[in-house]
């Protein structure tokens, strides 16, 4: 082997296109670009991606996805082991914001069961999953 017989592997390197030399190689006159408009002009060829010629683009045409709902701005939860160290025997909205539990702006207030509750509670004006009721009533409360 010798360096000066090397070369790269047949087919590997294709011969650049040569336009506009005569109408015989099928790429004369107009070069492949056909006739007049945006991409026959030399450097104007780049459109940004969506643009559709002014028609009003895709992405704008389909509607907007997804929905933050307002009502989820005055929603809390409260897991049921937070309500060991409650100091009230009735669980309502505002006992649970006296204690610190919910935020101030908070309207509707759920029980969610994680954790155990051993002392009678009466729970009155706040919902509760399945789980968290029937760990209440297991541990002799009730709720309204």
């Amino acid at each position: 082997m010798r360096l000066n017989t090397i070369k790269p592997a047949e087919g590997s390197k294709k011969e650049r296109r040569r336009v506009g030399r005569g109408i015989g190689s099928t790429l004369g006159k107009t070069c492949g670009r056909g006739h007049k408009g945006q991409f026959a002009r030399a450097g104007k060829g780049k459109i940004k991606a969506g643009f559709e010629g002014g028609q009003m683009p895709l992405q704008r045409r389909l509607p907007k996805v997804g929905f933050r709902s307002k009502k989820s701005a005055n929603a809390g939860e409260v897991l049921l082991y937070r309500l060991a160290n409650f100091a009230a025997d009735v669980v309502d909205v505002a006992s649970l914001r006296a204690a610190g539990l919910i935020a101030a702006g908070v309207t509707r207030v759920k029980l969610v069961k994680q954790g155990e509750v051993s002392r009678v509670l009466t729970v009155r004006g706040v919902a509760c999953t399945v789980g968290a009721k029937a760990a209440i009533i297991a541990a002799g409360g009730t709720v309204e």
